[in-house]
């Protein structure tokens, strides 16, 4: 019998995992760029999923943003066509005029067409090739931004898909370095694309990867890069922990489907659950989550622990919220709708 190639056989082995438990015959879809890390992915989901009683497709998004971006679309799709995945779909995506930087408008449109594929296949999930070194990657740029402990925590392995709350997003891939993608590929005789857009120092991810990780491996070693990503393991249990308590503390201050909160229930509460009580609150009050910063929930909180008379917080989404005796609640007169604006 031949030899499996190592860094082949510890992809199946973490696909195998994290496709275990799906009910038999689900469809599965990966998301393809023809990059090493998810054309190494979609090879190994081809050869685990039918092994599971799972059928397995692909989806490749062309992002319409270079020359040429279509007919590599197209190889990819035909690629996995001949490798036996299906359905098989191109979703062709347009960026400009989205919200946030390039980066952050690519992500959405992308995040958009899996989901609607998703849906259209009544797939059970998606999975897209981010690596250890992107996990990595992610915390250097959280920390960039002074992020809280869920900005830390990364990347989760699984959670819902954007858009499609039931279809789960599967990250199989978080515990693998990119080297061993590319090692992969080269191992099953497959043809990566290098998308220049990883090398161009526009983007502040592209910065990270060329220089800054390199520099703290460089100072510290190889294994920083390992830590990096376990630590975000770490905190990410830790947020799950925290989320987990503050979701108690909110249904029992009377604020579960927004209705109105009691002070009492809140003002002792630790000051790391009670802001996420708040944010949570706020978040079923319909505040867009995309908007909602810690400078509207440290407005809900000075109404709990500083309040002296002062007037409504205003959030996200035209919502105010006033204290009234032992409760927060929504501002619904005319008055003070009309003075949100």
């Amino acid at each position: 019998m031949a030899r499996i190639a190592p860094p082949v056989a510890e992809m199946r082995v973490a696909v195998r995992r994290a496709l275990t438990g799906l009910p038999t015959d689900a469809l599965v879809l990966v998301a393809c760029s023809g990059g090493a890390d998810s054309l190494a992915l979609a090879a190994t989901v081809a050869f685990v999923a039918p092994r599971l009683g799972l059928r397995a497709g692909l989806v490749t998004v062309d992002h319409r943003l270079q020359d040429g971006s279509g007919d590599r679309a197209a190889a990819v799709a035909g690629w996995a066509r001949d490798a036996g995945l299906a359905p098989v779909e191109v979703e062709a995506v347009t960026v400009a005029g989205r919200p946030g930087g390039p980066e952050a408008a690519a992500r959405e449109a992308r995040y958009t067409a899996l989901a609607e594929v998703a849906r259209r296949h009544d797939a059970a999930a998606v999975l897209v090739g981010h690596t250890r070194d992107d996990q990595a990657e992610t915390v250097l740029l959280a920390l960039a931004r002074g992020a809280g402990i869920k900005g830390l925590a990364g990347m989760r392995e699984r959670r819902p898909l954007p858009g499609s709350e039931d279809v789960l997003l599967m990250r199989p891939l978080l515990e693998i370095g990119r080297e061993q993608t590319h090692k992969a590929c080269v191992a099953l005789g497959l043809q990566a694309w290098s998308d220049p857009h990883n090398a161009d120092p526009a983007y502040a991810r592209s910065r990270v990867r060329a220089d800054a990780l390199p520099a703290l491996v460089a100072a510290l070693g190889q294994r920083v890069v390992g830590n990096l990503a376990r630590t975000a393991g770490l905190l990410a249990a830790d947020a799950a922990a925290l989320d987990g308590l503050a979701r108690t503390a909110l249904t029992e201050a009377g604020g579960a489907d927004g209705g109105a909160l009691r002070v009492r229930s809140l003002s002792g509460l630790d000051p790391a659950i009670r802001s996420r009580v708040l944010h949570l609150w706020a978040r079923e009050l319909g505040a867009p989550g995309t908007a909602l910063s810690q400078r509207h929930v440290s407005a809900l909180d000075a109404l709990v622990v500083d309040w002296h008379g002062q007037g409504s917080a205003y959030l996200p989404g035209g919502i105010a919220v006033r204290r009234s005796g032992d409760a927060l609640a929504v501002v619904t007169t005319d008055t003070e709708v009309d003075q949100i604006g």
